[in-house]
């Protein structure tokens, strides 16, 4: 087996352990909660190992996994960023200072496709627009991720907020301080990787699984929230994480288009 297809086979697990969960509950339904941030955190560092270099994976788990894990340690202490909230520790295994291990992961495998999304699209810019942007592109990605992300977990009693009717029509027991924290969060991770990544980053020979995991998170998010899970807020959230990842997705989808048209119109070599 070529180390390019180990990338695309926990991908794959990764997606096929997200279409299990709505079809269990329970302790069965936390390990395959546990399961699926393994596998997408997993799939997301041996394709960032295999196509950009141990120095900017090494990079990438300790901004994404330790920012994250310092923030939700914080976070769960002092209510800063996100506002006041707490996990059900005893559910995704064991924690830390009443955060779970897995969290940390979870930023890893939610940053990782959003910026190779935001890199692709950014990648004609010169030099400055490019990296302003691709810190833009990426927050906001985190963000939509997160408004698919907070609702589903919430609704599963993974974690819990202490305020009500403070967030968004629809999904208001989530604060709108949380989106302001993902959006503090986001800007320093995206801002770090960004000048790690112009001494590090190298140029991706594919970037088919991270591009395919945001896709699948954006429209198969949707689809769930919309048809799959039982919980009447989710109706709402997979509007929002729709709208908000579809600023990346729907400029992705162009460019495919937009490249596939510039290839048919291409003359053959002679």
């Amino acid at each position: 087996m070529t180390p390019q297809r180990v990338p695309l086979i926990l991908a794959l697990a990764a997606v096929g352990a997200q279409i299990v969960y709505p079809l269990v509950d329970g302790p069965t339904r936390d390990l395959v909660t546990i399961a699926v941030v393994g596998l997408l955190a997993a799939a997301s560092i041996s394709h960032a190992l295999i196509n950009r270099g141990a120095a900017w994976t090494i990079a990438l788990i300790a901004v994404t996994a330790g920012i994250g894990f310092a923030s939700e340690i914080v976070g769960t202490a002092t209510g800063i960023p996100y506002g006041c909230y707490s996990y059900s520790v005893d559910r995704l295994g064991p924690a830390l200072s009443g955060v779970p291990l897995i969290i940390p992961f979870a930023w890893t495998a939610g940053f990782y496709p959003i910026w190779c999304v935001a890199t692709r699209l950014v990648r004609n810019f010169s030099t400055v627009p490019r990296r302003i942007s691709r810190i833009t592109l990426t927050v906001l990605g985190l963000l939509g991720w997160d408004l698919y992300l907070d609702p589903q977990m919430v609704a599963d009693r993974q974690w819990a907020w202490c305020a009500e009717n403070a967030g968004l029509p629809g999904i208001s027991h989530i604060p709108l301080t949380n989106y302001a924290g993902w959006i503090v969060v986001g800007v320093v991770m995206a801002t770090i990787m960004e000048l790690i990544s112009t001494r590090y980053e190298k140029d991706s020979r594919s970037e088919a699984v991270p591009i395919g995991l945001f896709l699948w998170t954006w429209l198969g998010s949707a689809l769930a929230h919309s048809v799959f899970l039982s919980a009447a807020e989710l109706r709402y959230s997979a509007m929002y994480g729709f709208a908000m990842m579809g600023i990346l997705g729907s400029w992705l989808l162009l460019t495919f288009i937009r490249d596939r048209t510039s290839l048919a119109d291409t003359p053959p070599r002679r």
